[in-house]
């Protein structure tokens, strides 16, 4: 029992903390009928339906399609660094960082096996590095990249043009600098390499999942622009769910959504002490950008942005805030621990040169893109 337990706080750190400050924050403020305003239940709601959407679509095999078709024409590994490293940037910005990473880092030890141990050995823990930063950066575009974009986006009301407007020039020079870096950063680039697909993933028989979960990703992008109610956006996708596929419910992340409630719950109890919500807000306004990088480098992103979200009225400098935040450290953003789990799982050896130039890799982008927010909003 106790080992189970010890096992279960390692794995749901970040909903234990969520709780505890929720369990603290209500010796300060007694539960009553104001909590029930405190849940943010159109994000909940939303998330919960992209979350299965992406399950599924994963399942289907579309995304492990895509890559072999993009892969099967390269020559050399600067080639092969380069489409790894952007089907993250591109699929993150509607299938989230997470899918991303859980679909194309696995792909690309399948990948490197077939260049050989010597290559792979050099490349593994470049390319990786580099997927996770390109997942990162790419999800920043899109409310539905990242869960902490769909939460500020849904509370700051911004239209999804203004969205938009606001990430792009962000997106652009994350860009830049991903494909400058794959492409004079990694060793042995001009190495030849040639890829053979001997099973193709096939996706006979998945045309009519692959097209209903289209719909309904379609459905809940509609849902997020506010143009269909969210209950409705729930009560279709849960449908097509059990139509579909009811595994689907078992691999959305529970936890996820949770983490989320316990937050609610803690913020809306500091903003009814006055003290701590006028001292957050003095150390906060002015400085969303700085704060919200800084704090997602020791709670990570999507916690970051719920707690500093209640005490800034700049909510769009927030939302660059805590998504540069997500580079830096490994756990500035929960999905760069896929990546370290998956290549632990691996090659366990190369954990540590894989924390190093992960660590290296983050803090140059980190300075880069700040930097550039610096003079950009100057």
């Amino acid at each position: 029992m106790k080992e189970k337990l010890i096992a279960f706080l390692k794995r749901e750190t970040v909903l234990c903390a969520a709780f505890l400050l929720a369990a603290v924050s209500m010796f300060f403020v007694p539960p009553d009928g104001r909590y029930a305003s405190y849940v943010d239940f159109r994000t909940l709601a939303i998330l919960f339906c992209l979350m299965g959407v992406m399950a599924g679509l994963q399942k289907t095999g579309v995304f492990q399609r895509v890559a072999q078709i993009l892969l099967s024409k390269v020559k050399n590994a600067r080639q092969l660094a380069l489409i790894l490293v952007l089907l993250c940037f591109f699929s993150s910005m509607l299938a989230t960082n997470d899918v991303a990473l859980m679909t194309f880092v696995p792909f690309a030890f399948v990948a490197l096996d077939m260049v050989g141990p010597q290559a792979k050995k050099r490349l593994l823990v470049p390319i990786v590095v580099l997927q996770t930063v390109a997942a990162n950066l790419g999800s920043m575009l899109t409310p539905v990249g990242n869960p902490q974009n769909l939460y500020l986006y849904g509370k700051a009301g911004l239209s999804l043009t203004a969205f938009l407007r606001l990430t792009l020039p962000y997106t652009l020079v994350s860009l830049l600098a991903v494909v400058v870096w794959t492409l004079f950063a990694l060793p042995g680039r001009q190495e030849t390499v040639e890829l053979s697909f001997s099973e193709r993933e096939a996706l006979a028989g998945q045309a009519l999942p692959l097209a209903a979960y289209g719909v309904l990703f379609a459905f809940n992008l509609l849902s997020v622009a506010r143009a269909v109610p969210y209950g409705l956006a729930l009560g279709v996708t849960a449908a097509g769910f059990l139509l579909l596929d009811r595994s689907v419910f078992r691999r959305v992340d529970y936890s996820l959504l949770l983490t989320f409630v316990g937050f609610f719950i803690f913020i809306g109890n500091l903003g009814r002490l006055p003290a701590f919500s006028h001292l957050l807000q003095r150390i906060v306004s002015g400085n969303e950008i700085l704060a919200g990088a800084a704090v997602s480098q020791v709670v990570s992103n999507v916690p970051a942005a719920l707690l500093l979200s209640g005490f800034t009225e700049n909510l769009p400098a927030l939302i660059i805030g805590v998504n540069l935040g997500g580079l830096g450290t490994l756990i500035a953003s929960m999905a760069s621990l896929i990546s370290y789990k998956l290549v632990a799982r691996e090659d366990g050896a190369i954990k540590g040169a894989y924390f190093r130039y992960f660590t290296a890799v983050n803090l140059c982008f980190l300075a880069i893109l700040l930097l550039f927010a610096f003079f950009w909003r100057a």
